[in-house]
C-alpha cells in the first residue's frame, strides 16, 4: 500500500456517503426506508430547461471543451438573474465565474486565498464541506457559534473579542443551512463593515434564498460589498437542478481572476447543453417560483406534524427545503436518528453534522412527497 498523503489524515469521508450508503444496504434487504436526510430536490427542472438541453446536443459545437469562464450567454444570463432577483449589478465579462455546482466553488476560493497557517472563520453549526475543505488545504478552522438564543445569526461582539490576525476568510450562508435563519439588510451591513475592519474576504454561500422565502437577499446588494465579499450560488435547489451541477460565484474581478487560476488547472468547462439549459432556467417567471414554493409549503406542513409526533419543536419562520428541529431534553441527536431507523425505517439528519452546537437538534429534508411523509407520520404516532 503506497503512503497516503498527509492530507487525509485532517478529514474523513462525507457523513451522507457513508451514511447512504448503509441506508441502500438497509433497503437492499428489504427495508422500507424513508429517507428524509439529504436536499436532493425530488421535482422536474422546468420543462424547457429539459428541452434546451435536448436540442443542444444538434448544436456542432455541444461535445467539443467550453471555455473555462463559460458561454458569453451564459455569464450574461447569471448577472441578468442578479440583476432581476436581486437588484444587484455585476459585469459578465469580469465578475462571474461558472462553476460545476457551488460546493467546487468552496475548493477553489480556498485554494486561491488559504495557505497553511492561515485560519477560515467557519459557522457552527455549518456546511460540513468548509472545514474539510479547509483542512484539505492546509490551514485552520476556527469556529463561530450560532445558537438558538441569537436566531443563528452572528454574535460579532463574541467574535471579536477572539484573535483574528491569522483570518484569511470567512464562511457564511445566509439563508442559514441547516437552520434556515435569514439575514436581513441591517445584518449584511454590520458583517460588511465586521469584514473591512479586519481584511477578511466573506464568502456568502447563498443556495437558498428562493427556497420558502418571500424576500430572496443577495449580499452583494450591500453598498462596499463587493470589496470584502465573494458570492456562491446554484440552480441545484431553486430549479432542481442538482445533479445537473450548475453554479456560480460572483464578485469583484481581482478575486475572481485568482479563482480562475485555479479552476483551468482543475476541469476543462461545463457541457454546453447544460450551459443552454441553465440559461433558460434563469429566465423562468415568477410563476415558476409560486408553484415550486406552494409545493414546498404543503411538505412542511406535514414534516411540522411528523416534528410534533416526535415531541419536536421548531420555528415556522424560517426558508430553505429543511425543517431544523429541537429534540426532546437530554435526548442526544445520532442516539435518536439511529433508533428512528432501526425502529420505523425512517432516516433524518442528526444535528451534530453540522458542529457541536448541532447537538440536540434533528433536520428533515423536504424532498419528498406529502404521501411519502404522512406515511412516515403514520409509522412514529
Amino acid at each position: 500500500m503506497i503512503e497516503l498523503a498527509n492530507r487525509l489524515q485532517t478529514v474523513e469521508e462525507y457523513y451522507f456517503s457513508k451514511k447512504l450508503r448503509e441506508v441502500a444496504l438497509l433497503m437492499s434487504n428489504g427495508k422500507p426506508i424513508i429517507n428524509l436526510g439529504i436536499g436532493s430536490p425530488d421535482l422536474n427542472p422546468p420543462q424547457k430547461v429539459i428541452e434546451a438541453l435536448t436540442e443542444s446536443f444538434a448544436h456542432p459545437k455541444s461535445n467539443q471543451y467550453q471555455s473555462y469562464q463559460g458561454l458569453p450567454e451564459f455569464r450574461e444570463a447569471i448577472v441578468a438573474f442578479y440583476r432581476d432577483q436581486y437588484g444587484v449589478f455585476m459585469s459578465p465579462s469580469t465578475e462571474v465565474l461558472p462553476l460545476t455546482g457551488s460546493k467546487e466553488g468552496i475548493m477553489h476560493i480556498s485554494m486561491a486565498f488559504l495557505n497553511p497557517g492561515d485560519q477560515a472563520l467557519i459557522p457552527n453549526p455549518g456546511y460540513p464541506t468548509y472545514t474539510s475543505v479547509t483542512k484539505l488545504v492546509g490551514a485552520e478552522p476556527i469556529f463561530y457559534d450560532l445558537t438558538e438564543a441569537s436566531n443563528w445569526l452572528i454574535d460579532f461582539e463574541a467574535l471579536e473579542e477572539q484573535d483574528l490576525s491569522k483570518v484569511k476568510i470567512m464562511w457564511v450562508n445566509y439563508p442559514h443551512m441547516p437552520t434556515g435563519t435569514n439575514g436581513n439588510d441591517a445584518f449584511f451591513t454590520k458583517l460588511i463593515a465586521f469584514a473591512k475592519r479586519y481584511n477578511i474576504l466573506i464568502i456568502n454561500d447563498n443556495p437558498y434564498s428562493f427556497v420558502l422565502n418571500r424576500d430572496p437577499k443577495s449580499m452583494l446588494q450591500i453598498p462596499g460589498a463587493k470589496d470584502v465579499c465573494l458570492e456562491l450560488n446554484s440552480l441545484s435547489k431553486t430549479f432542481n437542478m442538482s445533479g445537473w451541477r450548475v453554479g456560480m460565484v460572483l464578485g469583484k474581478s481581482e478575486y475572481i481572476n485568482a479563482i480562475l487560476k485555479v479552476k483551468s488547472n482543475m476541469d476543462s468547462g461545463m457541457l454546453f447543453g447544460i450551459q443552454k439549459a441553465a440559461i433558460q432556467a434563469m429566465s423562468c417567471s415568477k410563476l415558476w417560483y409560486e408553484s415550486l414554493n406552494q409545493t414546498y409549503e404543503e411538505r412542511r406542513k406535514r414534516i411540522w406534524e411528523l416534528a410534533d409526533a416526535l415531541n419536536c419543536t421548531y420555528d415556522k419562520n424560517t426558508s430553505g427545503m429543511f425543517v431544523w428541529a429541537k429534540l426532546p431534553p437530554f435526548v442526544k441527536s445520532e442516539e435518536f436518528i439511529d433508533l428512528l431507523l432501526k425502529e420505523n425505517n425512517i432516516f433524518i439528519a442528526p444535528g451534530t453534522i453540522f458542529g457541536s452546537n448541532g447537538e440536540g437538534y434533528v433536520r428533515f429534508s423536504l424532498c419528498a412527497t406529502t404521501e411519502i411523509i404522512e406515511e412516515a407520520i403514520a409509522r412514529v404516532q
